[in-house]
Parts: structure tokens; sequence; C-alpha cells
């Protein structure tokens, strides 16, 4: 079969979906003759991607059966390379690589004369490289799959690699496989492992797998996103600054520890997504890439290209046949050896643009996405990553951080896409925290909100979420906190006196995520300790702080306390995930909004045969109001955010059972009579 034609075909779906796209059909080719010519030289170079994505098993260092050892470095600046470390007493010149073709560089050492391998388990080694003016620069090793902080955790402290070469017998084994059905509806917890605790302390990988993840599958996801587990020496760079790419961070224990936590998971049916970071890496020299055959480029652009004058960190050249083996063999290694389910690509809008979307507000105008400001090497580099990734997995996920909107980017490779399963939908939080900073409750536009929840692209899907970990920071404040500031300290007791603020922030804390959930998109993000409200910000240990844990961990005692109401929006939350899971709507078309009312301050609409009805009107209540249906019937609320479990005032009776009537209202052709108080938001089901 000619499959140009299966091509063509393919791309001629992407075009007839959105004729926006006709006009730049020639770039749309382009760029996928770009991806079919890298995936040839593979092919060509390697014998396909199962070798050249597997980099990890030839680079580094490696110990053989017979306790022989190999390592093996890309270092093409460098004028020499040793290997030192305890097994030889720091005589860097005792133990040199041998110089190969292409840059690459090879070290062998037999087994002791005992038959063990002459470097340890957890034994201190580094790479010792002379640079082109004679300077002997240590280094860590990219490849390195173990590396461990110093006691001094300020910034710019220099990390040590350990061997990390266990007994077999010691070593994790995997007991239970990967959910067999990835869910068609992901409902995704974002979550730091290292403020999963509420000591003054870095949590645990154990710690959170024993802990924090049945208080997740309690709450009803289905989905774990995992941040800063590449291994980043700045602890408050949130893992943004990564230094070893292939390292497990050891700040949370062993890479075995890891294991267990994705282990655990996996019993749970819980979806593991890992946050990865190729967007850019630390400027660290002494433990990350940066530098590393002691020239200014190796695995990155030279500057100015190779600097991202806002991250302060180094850009990778994507154009370059090692960086991308570096790159996809990472993603490789994740999958392989930890056994995660997907990715949550990070700032990849930077990625796309030689601007790296500073300045740019994109205003949708289709030449921005098609023009020269697009980075065809970066943009290449994600769709080999895509393609590869799905080949290896069709279940795999990859979810892409992009603000810009760029069309095609959650398409089909066959398609002429870039092959992410979902973008992030960055603007609704945005929305949220706009309207909270600036706009008073009577001032809230019902068109604007509708808007910005319902703006996406045609078939590609987004991930909703009304806030995430950028919200929670400190700097800028939670919803919950912008709802009930210093009223939380005071007034959150159920004893407590009647507080205006806190029922308000309790009230629209409530149907802001479920207005997000139901009509922002076809999968829902939480970050760790949001679902309840969690009070104050996160700060990190620092400088600034004077290294205080004191906000960098989540304060479960408040959610457990069955005298406080940071209980009522946790149960809330839980509600709502496992209505969705009854009854369904992120798996389905987006919502039918029928009906956004400025004076009533109302918003209706239908998804998936479902009806979904708000009321932000701050004191205003509506009897007998009239919400349009298309399909005739009986209807019933299965979930009300005014029950007084969820901290409401039980206002409405959810037992009613509202009969259509055979009218046309709103556009559809028929229409229900209900209740509706101030502050509310309710799930209608059709039940006859």
């Amino acid at each position: 079969m000619d499959t140009t034609k299966i091509e063509i075909k393919n791309i001629q779906k992407l075009l007839n979906r959105d004729h926006y796209l006709k006009s730049y059909e020639t770039e749309i080719r382009r760029r996928h003759g770009c991806l079919q010519q890298w995936l040839k030289t593979f092919e060509d170079s390697e014998g396909g991607i199962e070798t050249f994505t597997k980099g990890y098993e030839f680079y580094g260092i490696h110990v053989k059966d017979d306790n022989s050892l190999f390592a093996r470095e890309w270092a093409p600046g460098a004028v020499a390379l040793y290997l030192t470390g305890e097994f030889n007493n720091w005589h860097w010149e005792a133990t040199p690589y041998k110089k190969l073709e292409f840059g690459k560089w090879e070290l062998i050492l037999p087994p002791n004369a005992d038959g063990s391998c002459q470097i340890a388990h957890l034994s201190e080694i580094k790479v010792i490289v002379r640079t082109n003016d004679g300077q002997l620069v240590p280094r860590l090793s990219p490849w390195a799959k173990y590396v461990v902080q110093p006691t001094d955790l300020t910034y710019g402290s220099n990390y040590k690699q350990l061997m990390y070469h266990p007994p077999k017998s010691s070593i994790y084994r995997f007991q239970h496989k990967k959910p067999a059905i990835i869910p068609k509806s992901l409902r995704i917890y974002e979550c730091h492992v290292g403020i999963a605790t509420e000591k003054l302390e870095v949590g645990s990988y154990r710690n959170f797998a024993d802990n924090v993840i049945p208080r997740i599958v309690r709450q009803g996801y289905n989905t774990i996103q995992v941040m800063a587990i590449m291994e980043h020496a700045y602890y408050a760079s949130f893992g943004y600054q990564v230094t070893s790419f292939f390292a497990a961070s050891s700040r949370y224990g062993t890479p075995d520890d890891l294991k267990y936590l994705i282990d655990i998971a996996h019993k749970n049916n819980l979806i593991v997504l890992l946050d990865v970071v190729h967007s850019h890496a630390s400027k660290n020299v002494l433990d990350g890439l940066n530098e590393f055959d002691g020239t200014n480029s190796c695995y990155f652009h030279a500057p100015p290209r190779g600097d991202h004058v806002l991250w302060d960190s180094r850009l990778f050249n994507y154009a370059s046949y090692e960086v991308l083996r570096f790159l996809l063999s990472n993603l490789r290694w994740w999958k392989d050896e930890y056994n995660f389910d997907g990715y949550r690509f990070d700032g990849v809008t930077s990625m796309l643009y030689h601007n790296h979307g500073i300045g740019t507000g994109f205003s949708g105008d289709y030449s921005e996405y098609f023009g020269l400001n697009v980075d065809t090497d970066a943009l290449i580099y994600l769709a080999l990553a895509n393609k590869i990734l799905h080949d290896l997995d069709p279940n795999i996920i990859t979810i892409a951080e992009d603000v810009s909107g760029m069309p095609t980017l959650c398409c089909p490779i066959d398609e002429g896409g870039i092959g992410f399963d979902y973008r992030l939908g960055m603007a609704i939080p945005d929305k949220w925290i706009e309207i909270l900073k600036e706009k008073r409750d009577e001032d809230w536009n019902m068109g604007n909100i509708v808007h910005t929840l319902s703006n996406r692209r045609w078939k590609e899907k987004t991930v909703a979420y009304a806030e995430s970990h950028d919200q929670a920071l400190v700097g800028d404040k939670t919803l919950a906190f912008w709802l009930m500031d210093k009223e939380m300290y005071t007034s959150m007791s159920v004893l407590s006196p009647p507080n205006l603020i806190v029922d308000r922030g309790i009230a629209l804390h409530k149907i802001i995520r479920l207005i997000t959930h139901s009509l922002g998109g076809e999968a829902y993000l939480n970050f760790m300790g949001n679902e309840f409200g969690h009070p104050e910000w996160l700060d990190f240990p620092r400088v600034g702080n004077n290294q205080s844990y004191h906000y960098c961990r989540r304060q479960w005692n408040l959610v457990d306390d069955s005298n406080l109401k940071y209980k009522y929006l946790n149960d809330f939350d839980r509600a709502m995930n496992l209505t969705e899971e009854k009854y369904g709507w992120l798996n389905s078309n987006p919502g039918y909004v029928t009906w956004a009312h400025e004076g009533d301050k109302i918003i209706s609409f239908e998804r998936n045969g479902h009806l979904f009805v708000f009321n932000f009107h701050m004191d205003r209540a509506f009897t007998d109001y009239r919400i349009g249906v298309e399909r005739p019937g009986s209807y019933k609320i299965v979930l009300s955010s005014d029950d007084v479990a969820f901290g409401g005032f039980g206002r409405v009776d959810c037992s009613l059972t509202h009969v259509s009537v055979p009218e046309g209202h709103a556009g559809r052709s028929q229409f229900i009579h209900t209740y509706l108080p101030p502050r509310t938001g309710f799930v209608f089901v059709r039940v006859g």
C-alpha cells in the first residue's frame, strides 16, 4: 500500500476539521516531512528507534554480569576525560577514558581480583574533564542515575554522584501491573512528594505511597501527576531547574522507593504521569549539564540562542543528533525503568517559539503559529517524542503546557499534528484569579466566563483546572485565600458564629470548581490540598525565609478535623469526581451553553445528555426558573453545591423530579422549572 496516499488522506482530515489550516497546508506538510526525515535517519544510522531511544544502555556507567564495568560519555568539546572516585582514592589520572568517534568517550574496568566490581554500590564518583584551555573540571555524568544533595542546601552546593548498583536481591520488583484500561475521563491530582507531609521536613516517596495515595483514591481521582522528580539542585525551583535528568530526586528516597510509590499507585488503579522538563535546563555547572564538556554548547545552543533570559537557564539544541538521543532516551528511561504511564511536558510554549512567547499576546491569528517565529527544531522534537512514545505504548498519555494555542498540537501525527493527547487550559485559572482580584461580585460577566471555559480547539483535548501549583506559590494566592484570606484563621470552625466572608468563599469555591470541571475541558486537574482549600501559600525553604519548611507542607490535619469547614470543600470535591465517574461528561463533546444571563447571573448548559445550572448572583434566588433542555423527560439533581453536607444551606429538595415542558426555550425544544438559590451549582440527570 502507498503510505504517502494514507498520509495525504489523514492530513486532509485535519484540513477538513479546520478550514483555516488550508492556507498553511504546505507548512504542515513541511513539518511532517522533517519528522519523517529524522525517523529515516534513526533507521539508517541505528536500525530504528529501539536502539536510538535506549541511549541510557550505551552511555553512563554500567556493570556487566561478570562485575566488569564500562562507562561512556558524549563530550565533543573535551580534550580528555577521566573517571575518579572512592574506588581509586580520587587519583583521576589512573582511569582515563578512550576517545572514540563523534565526540564519544569510553572506559572499561575489569572486576577486582576477587571478582567484585571495582566501584562499590553507593560509592562516590566523578567525571573529570580536561577542557580546551587545559583546565581540569569536575562534572556529574549527564546519565547519572543517582545523585545526592550535600548537607549544605544553599544554591550552588555540589551534588554527589553515587554508583547505584544494589545487589539483585535487594532491587525493588514491581508487584502490580499498570491499570489495564486507561480512563477516558482523566481526573488528575497534581502532587509534589516533598510537600506531602505535615512535618517540617521533606516528605518521602514511601510516606506519599502509604499515606497520600489513599487520600487521592478516596477523592475520586484516577490519575496523579508527580512533580519535581527529576533531580534539581535548588529545591525552591519546584523541580523546574533540572540538573540530573536521569536521576530520581534523592531528597525523597532512593530509586527503589520511587518504584514502590508507582507500584502502590498502580495497585490502586491510578495512572501515574511524570512532570517532565525538556524545555530548558539549570545553568548550574557543577551539578548539571551546563558546560559538561568545558564548552558553552554541547547539549545546548551556544549563547545567545542557548540562554533563556527570563528563566536564567540553558536551552537544548534540538537539531543535534546526540541531544535528541539524550532527550528521547530520557523519556524512554522513565517509562521503562519506573513504569510511568505518561508525561506532562513543561514549558512547551517556550519551546515552540524563538522568542519563547515572551511579550507575545497570541491573538489567535494563524500566522503566529506558522511563521518564522516558530522553532521548527523544537516542534519536531515534540512530534518525535509523541510519535515514538505512542508507538512504544499506545496507552501512553502526553500533555502539553502551552498557553499559545498552537493549532495541531493535540492532533495525531498521521494527520500532520504534533501528537499530544491533551493541552493545559491555562487561560482558565488566569481568568478566575483576574475575576477575584479585579471584579466585584455584581460585575462578574457570565458571557466572559463561558467564553473562557469553552474557548478551545475542536477535537483537541484540554485539561481544565481552576488552579494548579502556580497559583499556590508565594507571591500569589490560592482561590480559597483570595476568597477568604485572614478569615480562614478565625472562622473555619463549625462552632464559630456564621461568617459572611467564609460562607461566600465556600459557596464560590465549590461552583468555580464544578463549572470548570464540567465545561472547561476533556480532563480535570487539581493541585494537592486545593481540594479542601488549603490555607496560605506555598514557600520552599530558602535564604529569604531562613530555610523554613513552615509553608512547604500540607496540613492534612485541617481536613481531617471534623470541627473545621475544610471538610465541606473536600467532600464536595469528592462528590464532584464521583458524580463524573458515574455519569460522565469529561469524555464527551464540549457543553452546549443554552443560557448565560448577565442580569440574573445564571449559566446553564448541557453536556453528554446531562444538565448543569449555576446561579452566580450574590443575593438573588429564583423560583420556578426556566432552564432549556433538548431531551424531553424527567430530571433530578444528582449533585447540589447547596447540600448541607458540603457546607451549604440545604435550600433545594434534591428528591424532586423536574418534568420537562414541551415548549421551546433558550433555543431548546423543552424546558424545566427549578429553584436556584444564590451562589449555587447543580447537576441534573435525566431519569425518565
